[in-house]
């Protein structure tokens, strides 16, 4: 199942974010990813996870965020978990397309035995309910 951080601006979405990371780091017996939509987190993440920027590759919608995630898990098996920050900023808004996103997310999840958190920078009641049929809050 794929993990959801909710939360407005400044609400501390980032913060456990890392922690998510730092987790996944003592648990992990491969690799971890860290996307995120620019070079905000390079001081902040554990240098022993990789970080990824989104922005640097020109990745903007669901359908290019997706391939890219999943050119990740295909050309690495060994990656157990990926943590991504700005969502919404790196896919657009949290609408059907969000919805497509995530189930396909959690199929891939389940195809590399991968774990996967989002951060979606919005109020719970904003977001389309079906998301939470594979997503849970974290």
């Amino acid at each position: 199942m794929v993990s959801l951080i909710i939360g407005r601006k400044g609400s501390g979405k980032t913060k456990h974010l890392i922690d998510e990371v730092n987790k996944a780091l003592e648990a992990s017996n491969g690799n971890v990813i860290c996307v995120e939509k620019g070079n905000k987190l390079t001081y902040d993440v554990n240098n022993k996870a990789r970080l990824v920027s989104a922005e640097e590759f020109g990745i903007n919608g669901y359908d290019a965020y997706y391939g890219f995630l999943a050119g990740m898990c295909a050309g690495d098996s060994d990656i157990t978990d990926i943590l991504a920050d700005g969502t919404l900023k790196i896919g657009g808004p949290a609408g059907t397309e969000l919805v497509d996103f995530l189930e396909k997310i959690n199929l891939l999840g389940k195809a590399t035995d991968t774990k996967f958190v989002f951060t979606l920078s919005a109020d719970e009641e904003e977001l389309p309910k079906e998301i939470f049929l594979t997503c849970e809050k974290i």
